[in-house]
């Protein structure tokens, strides 16, 4: 497991690495298993995302405890070093959907796509077994936007009945050599919301899970 770890630390450290290769990533605290894959297995395709700055990932959360939990993903928007906003996400209670307000089975999966758009928004797509859900932030004028499953890069707990900070959406730490990191501020574990002012970023998002 401790190998598995550094090898998904390594790789993620470069942006655009993610699109171009393919591997898993596991970690489990609080009975709570989650797996993400990143990218696909296909070659081709991972070029495609490569090609068109796509961020893909495969998440999948087990435990016999996630039965009949609701499941709840919220956002905060930083600016400038300080939190502008916060909304939902999604909020599977509130879907108007009865047969999709808990989970039936001990587990929960779902994809995740994203990109920045030509007008300057992250565009993201949750697509779940049965639905999807697409939703769309503001954003600099900038490439190096790159997201992270931050419980992975951080080691984050992963709770029950609490949120947990699950992604986050960053620009690089800017060096002074003019040289680019995503995995110093990926791997910098808590006190996530003073990201902006500890590294310098204009801009990013931090999404926060919650089982219930």
């Amino acid at each position: 497991m401790k190998k598995l770890q550094v090898l998904a630390v390594a790789l993620i450290c470069f942006s655009g690495l993610i699109a171009q290769q393919s591997f898993k990533y596991v970690n489990e605290s609080d009975g709570l298993k989650m797996e993400t894959d990143y990218s696909s297995d296909d070659q081709e395709i991972r070029d495609i995302l490569s090609f068109e700055g796509i961020d893909y990932m495969k998440l999948k959360f087990e435990d016999k405890g996630l039965k009949g939990k609701s499941y709840k993903l919220t956002v905060k928007e930083i600016w400038d070093g300080k939190v502008k906003s916060e909304s939902t996400v999604f909020d599977s209670k509130k879907l108007g959907l009865p047969e999709f307000e808990t989970l039936s089975e001990a587990e929960l999966k779902f994809r995740l796509i994203s990109k920045r758009t030509n007008d300057n928004k992250l565009k993201m797509t949750f697509k779940f077994p049965r639905f999807s859900i697409t939703k769309q932030y503001d954003a600099l004028k900038s490439d190096d936007y790159s997201l992270r499953n931050i419980a992975h890069e951080s080691n984050l707990e992963l709770k029950y009945n609490e949120e947990f900070y699950l992604f986050a959406y960053i620009l690089p730490y800017e060096r002074e050599d003019g040289s680019k990191s995503w995995c110093e501020v990926g791997t910098a574990g808590k006190d996530l919301e003073n990201w902006g002012k500890r590294f310098g970023i204009k801009h990013y998002l931090l999404f926060e899970m919650k089982f219930e």
